[in-house]
């Protein structure tokens, strides 16, 4: 559990993110709203005065590190926890040693790495330790902690979100590595600052991606003399495919997936072909990608342009078809039209109306008149009694009622005037009008 290294490791023969890990808080590289001067984190990191806390953030931006330099500064017993290798049995061994540790007046702080992978007996495991304090939970989580974390335990844990690393941040760690003996400042290495940027453009806030980049660029470099060249054609072999942050069960799947709704909602086209690309790229279904279209397609564009609504179907049909890669021309198409659609939002709020009704009132009866009478003791009962045939008027409409009595005049559907649902707004009003004047006496 506790991690160890053997007299035969030599530690240039780590990853450079491995030996470039920081020591101190000085060394760390970004999250200055939390470990700034004066910020809250900071202060209780300084003063060993922690309490339980999960640290929550995207892959390379300093959680394990953050835990491993509290580790070096605690006076506490310091225990490092993979979620990935261990289970209740070795939960319970070290929650034993623990338990004797406070006996003895002593503090243990347990890290958990990766801690949304235990089960929710794994996490109960720790529950009744963090409740009396015989330990400290330190967890690192990349998913949202508020899904994958037990509601008791993480009450009891200040939550810390770390946040991807900027350009600026990861530059600056690059020219650490640079420079620092434990990175390659035992030789020169020649690279501009333009190549230096794009690695930290490409690594997308993740210090390890940024750092193996470097390094895989440096070791193919043209060595000069005492000189490594690294050229841009270096850098852009290393560099010819990203691995985007998306992870199909996990909260970036949701987020994107928000993320493109609401770019189409908010008619912004280039956004929602942007973020379409993400996913696509990133290994979604294009299926999926398609029903989402579909719901939008009658949530918010609606009776404003009907066709929507086709165009997303035939979408799905033709990713149905011809699948990736050459689906994602339709799903563009599809992406676009939307976003450029005129809106409306009223057929959804009706159907909520109408749901919410439905759950809350009185389940009364179908009214006779529209029920279907296929025997003749249904007829005897009344069953499609003055039921009227708007066919066979001249105005194709009638005054029959259609709801329950206790929702006589309620309604549900109000539409927009945008696209074509204007002329559905005049629709409506003209029945409306009608049967206002042609009401029974």
């Amino acid at each position: 559990m506790i991690e160890q290294r053997t007299l035969f490791e030599r530690e240039d023969a780590l990853p450079l993110a491995a030996r470039l890990r920081p020591r101190t808080l000085e060394e760390y590289c970004g999250q200055k709203h939390l470990l700034g001067e004066g910020k809250v984190l900071r202060r209780l990191i300084e003063n060993d005065n922690i309490g339980s806390m999960i640290f929550w953030g995207p892959p390379g931006v300093g959680k394990t590190t953050l835990a491993r330099i509290i580790a070096n500064r605690t006076k506490a017993n310091f225990i490092d926890f993979s979620a990935v290798t261990s289970g209740i049995k070795e939960i319970k061994q070290v929650m034993e040693q623990a338990e004797k540790n406070r006996l003895f007046g002593g503090k243990t702080i347990l890290f958990v790495d990766e801690i949304h992978r235990f089960n929710k007996a794994q996490q109960d495991a720790f529950l009744p330790f963090v409740e009396k304090g015989s330990i400290i939970l330190i967890g690192a989580t990349t998913e949202n902690p508020s899904f994958e974390i037990n509601g008791a335990l993480l009450s009891r844990c200040k939550v810390f979100v770390l946040q991807a690393l900027s350009e600026d941040d990861l530059c600056e760690l690059l020219r650490r590595a640079l420079r620092d003996e434990r990175g390659f400042g035992k030789q020169y290495v020649e690279i501009s600052d333009d190549l230096l940027r794009a690695i930290a453009v490409f690594s997308g806030g993740d210090a390890r991606v940024a750092l193996s980049t470097l390094e895989m660029a440096v070791l193919n470099a043209k060595i000069t003399g005492e000189k490594t060249i690294v050229s841009a054609e270096d850098i852009e072999q290393c560099t010819s495919r990203k691995s985007l942050l998306y992870d199909k069960k996990g909260e970036e799947h949701y987020n994107i997936i928000s993320a493109l709704h609401k770019s189409m909602r908010n008619s912004d086209p280039d956004a929602a072909v942007y973020w379409l690309a993400r996913m696509l790229e990133a290994g979604e279904d294009p299926l999926y990608i398609a029903r989402r279209v579909t719901r939008f397609a009658a949530e918010d564009v609606g009776l404003a342009d009907p066709r929507a609504l086709e165009i997303a179907v035939a979408a799905y049909q033709a990713c149905n078809f011809i699948g990736m890669p050459e689906c994602t021309v339709h799903l563009t198409e599809a992406v676009v039209y939307l976003s450029l659609a005129p809106k409306s939002n009223a057929v959804d709020i009706a159907y909520m109306r109408a749901r919410k009704d439905a759950l809350t009132t009185v389940a009364e009866p179908v009214p006779l008149a529209i029920r279907n009478a296929p025997t003749r003791l249904m007829k005897e009962l009344g069953y499609g009694k003055d039921y009227q045939f708007a066919h066979d008027t001249e105005e194709k409409l009638t005054n029959m009622q259609c709801l329950p009595d206790n929702l006589v005049g309620r309604e549900y559907y109000t539409p927009g005037e945008e696209g074509v649902e204007g002329r559905f707004k005049k629709r409506l009003e003209e029945i409306k009008a009608w049967k206002k004047d042609n009401a029974e006496k």
